[in-house]
């Protein structure tokens, strides 16, 4: 009887032990604690750099009326012919041609671009005793408005192509594309040595008028010493092609044709 005594007083202490002291009632069990790892943490991707292109110059305005100094005249009663944006070989050929069947002489001024696409066309212009003008490399019509430094470098590019397909051949005159003339664009064409060459008759060929129309406005607007602008280059020139022989014809009887100086 004592023995069974001491036997339940060691069963009940391992129950407590056990966390079954209420009969019926089971032990929770644990949930395993996470594991912290040691592992490093996977590094972010750094962000792109952000590209921000640096931000145009201001463009100076254009002066409310044409800068003094421009060559808009021969000096002389006979006037001159000019044309502008050649070479091109589809027209400028075509114009030689009537030049020399009328053996008359013209300015040709030159776009740079297209010199250093057509050297021979510069060549023949040359030989056949034209004159030659520099009309900037790419016709940008706001290069006098730029930069001093991007106006010289586009300047001196166009008579370097001009030198390289006529070695020594001169190029007296710049002509700013469209007319837009700054007193920045006067200078550096000074400081290169060339005249700018404007105009006083222009039958704006470049808007493709009919051949009629070309000859009537410069028939109207000629003067004794005007500069005539035409186009040789620069697109479609069948209409300016077409009314060369009557223009040449009418200057020639009016006034004479000449060349510039």
């Amino acid at each position: 009887m004592q023995a069974r005594a001491v036997l339940a007083s060691v069963l009940a202490v391992v129950l407590t032990l056990a966390g079954c002291a209420q009969p019926g009632t089971i032990a929770p069990v644990q949930a395993p604690q996470p594991v912290e790892s040691t592992a490093p943490p996977t590094p972010k991707p750094s962000p792109l750099p952000t590209r921000t292109k640096p931000p145009k110059p201001t463009l100076r305005p254009l002066p409310a009326k044409l800068p003094a100094g421009l060559r808009r005249s021969t000096g002389v009663r006979p006037v001159a012919l000019t044309f502008d944006d050649g070479p091109s070989p589809a027209w400028t050929p075509k114009v030689l041609d009537q030049l020399r069947a009328a053996r008359v002489t013209a300015t040709f001024c030159l776009v740079g671009r297209e010199v250093q696409r057509h050297p021979e066309l510069v060549r023949r212009i040359v030989r056949e005793g034209h004159q030659l003008c520099n009309h900037s490399w790419r016709h940008d019509l706001e290069l006098a408005r730029r930069p001093v430094a991007e106006i010289r470098a586009d300047l001196i590019r166009t008579n370097k192509a001009i030198q390289a397909a006529a070695p020594g051949a001169p190029v007296p005159f710049y002509r700013q594309p469209g007319g837009r003339w700054t007193p920045e664009v006067l200078e550096v064409a000074k400081d290169l040595r060339m005249r700018p060459l404007h105009w006083n008759v222009d039958p704006q060929d470049w808007d493709k008028p009919t051949a009629a129309t070309i000859a009537k406005r410069v028939h109207s607007a000629a003067r004794p010493g005007a500069v005539v602008l035409l186009h040789d280059g620069g697109g479609n020139r069948a209409a300016t092609l077409a009314a060369c022989p009557h223009v040449i014809a009418d200057l020639k009887h009016r006034f004479g044709i000449t060349r510039l100086k």
